[in-house]
């Protein structure tokens, strides 16, 4: 565990990275952008996971350091910069009758040199104001409580009535008279927050950019202040020419070169030009551009990490060499099949796993949505997390896993039914219902992604029964290629402080079938049914739009290790619930 005031190097990507607002122990504060992050960094060398930013963020090769550790109390070095932020305080002391509350809200430049007001303690305000684009600033306290004008330059003071702390008994008052109550500030057709500024603390004050949208009111500590954009892919095992080799031993000063006389200028270093002394120049700018699209070219992540897992061979021979960071072995059907299991075509041990995951960008109030393939669109805005970018923060987890594939016909065969089509055509009622009531459109994930999400769901919390690991320790990776006809899950943990892992979660593997009769049992019934399982999809227009029969009491998992936020579930598309017998992949279980 980190000391106390201390985080994960992996906290940093998911949670706390730039632009995160953060409470500490007798301050708030919001973690500064990767420009005054400290020099001194570990590179992470992925080119796929590079090649991929590069095309997400048009910055031209950049590359990937791994977050400060936090320093030792002997230790100068410093850590990540954070900024104050909110610059409102409310004072620590209460007046009024026992049913209200009064406290003075004041700015920062009101307080002494010991973060004091009139000898009281003041906490930052817990209201701030954002944008989807990630922008935050101050409330205008003193425009708010006036109705949008300027105010008088009188004392405000924040109201509390009764014991909820509800925004409704919240009131902001000026002591000219005038007061507003907080709820108001919600209310997006008033506009009552005013045009957002584009401010943009993280990265310092003179940062602001232009932005149109109305303000909306945001709580600090809300768990939508803060949406990381991340992306992270399985680092495969090379099958290279002796020049791919060479270039990716080099990668650190080749991911520049772009031409041949940029090539010219970095075969000065003696180490580079001993290196590639045997190969042509030509050779060499092949294989950087090879190495730089991830080779093979413009092929998504899933696609290239579910063609190595596929590929996997089996035993443990003398003659099979072990790669720290993927080390997949196919078992036997006769070491795990062993009552037929229907649907299941193959159970893969990856033994060593390695996973880069880095931070390209954030939003505020929305989440930006990856596709069903782990990675978001070019089109997608997100706040910048430095003024002008040339890195990101990543991190490196090993780990191990399973990966259960599904059998192809199967599948096919299950989409042909008329009950699986039906629900499918209920399951997409829902999702376009659901998308228009936010004036968005998106695709339709489609029944292989539901039935493959579902499942993988309902096996981690199976697994975490004898595993040794607890669900939220377990995440999944979902494989859906509906132009090859391919499907698979792959479920895994990983750490970012540790060499790997003690194979508890590997060697369940042999167990799957036992592990896929318990999880279908559990389906078949839940305690929330019949609600759960006779949801009205089509016509519902809330957030249930985005799942079937599912919910807390059987489905649903930690936001931690589900890679869709908990939605595209249906327990029918799985095994026969009740209302809804027809439409399920897998036989009835006893």
């Amino acid at each position: 565990m980190p000391a106390h005031g201390k985080m994960r190097q992996n906290q940093v990507i998911t949670t706390y990275g730039p632009g995160a607002l953060i409470d500490l122990p007798r301050d708030a504060a919001i973690v500064g952008g990767l420009d005054d992050w400290p020099l001194h960094r570990e590179e992470i060398l992925e080119p796929r996971l590079t090649r991929r930013i590069q095309d997400l963020t048009s910055v031209a090769s950049p590359r990937l350091y791994a977050p400060p550790r936090a320093p030792e109390p002997w230790e100068r070095d410093r850590g990540i910069t954070g900024w104050r932020f909110p610059e409102w305080f409310v004072v620590q002391e209460t007046s009024g009758q026992r049913e209200t509350r009064r406290r003075r809200m004041v700015h920062r430049r009101a307080l002494d040199d010991r973060h004091r007001f009139d000898r009281n303690t003041v906490v930052p305000t817990r209201f701030v104001r954002a944008c989807p684009r990630g922008h935050v600033d101050d409330i205008d306290w003193v425009r708010f409580a006036h109705g949008g004008d300027h105010g008088c330059g009188q004392q405000l003071w924040l109201d509390e009535v009764g014991t909820t702390g509800d925004l409704g008994d919240l009131i902001v008052r000026c002591a000219c008279g005038k007061s507003r109550r907080l709820y108001e500030a919600s209310d997006l057709g008033q506009n009552p927050l005013g045009t957002c500024e584009g401010r943009r603390p993280w990265l310092g004050n003179n940062s602001n950019e232009y932005c149109n949208q109305p303000s909306r009111l945001l709580v600090r500590t809300a768990s939508n202040s803060y949406f990381p954009q991340v992306i992270n892919v399985l680092s495969l095992p090379d099958r290279a020419t002796p020049v791919v080799e060479a270039v990716q031993e080099l990668w650190g000063m080749l991911q520049i070169v772009d031409s041949l006389a940029s090539l010219e200028v970095v075969k000065r270093f003696p180490n580079i030009t001993d290196r590639l002394e045997p190969f042509s120049d030509a050779d060499i700018l092949s294989a950087i551009e090879e190495v730089k699209t991830g080779n093979p070219a413009d092929r998504r992540i899933k696609q290239v990490e579910l063609d190595a897992l596929l590929n996997a061979e089996e035993g443990f021979g003398d003659d099979v060499p072990i790669d720290p960071d993927f080390h997949a072995r196919r078992l036997p059907d006769t070491a795990w099949r062993k009552q037929g299991s229907q649907g299941i075509a193959s159970v893969i041990q990856l033994h060593r796993l390695r996973e880069v995951m880095a931070l390209v960008g954030f939003t505020r109030l929305e989440a930006a949505i990856r596709d069903i393939h782990g990675e978001y669109e070019t089109d997608v805005e997100r706040a910048q997390i430095a003024l002008e970018p040339s890195w990101f923060p990543a991190v490196e987890n090993r780990g191990e896993g399973i990966f259960i594939g599904l059998d192809n016909d199967a599948v096919n065969v299950w989409l042909q039914r008329p009950g699986v089509a039906a629900r499918l055509d209920e399951l997409n009622q829902g999702h376009v219902a659901w998308y228009a009531s936010r004036g968005k459109t998106y695709p339709f994930p489609g029944g292989p992604y539901i039935l493959l999400h579902t499942l993988s769901h309902l096996l981690i919390q199976a697994l975490a029964m004898r595993c040794g690991y607890p669900a939220s320790s377990i995440r999944e990776r979902i494989y859906s290629d509906d132009d090859d006809g391919q499907y698979g899950i792959l479920l895994y943990t990983g750490t970012s402080d540790a060499e790997g892992t003690l194979g508890g979660l590997v060697q369940q593997g042999r167990h799957i079938e036992e592990h896929l009769i318990n999880a279908l049992v559990r389906a078949g019934l839940c305690s929330n049914d019949p609600i759960c399982a006779q949801r009205s999809l089509g016509e519902s227009v809330d957030n249930g739009s985005l799942h079937g029969a599912a919910c807390h009491g059987c489905t649903l998992i930690a936001e931690t290790s589900c890679e869709m936020r908990n939605d595209y579930l249906d327990r029918a598309l799985v095994v026969p619930v009740l209302g809804v017998e027809d439409a399920a992949f897998f036989e009835p279980t006893a």
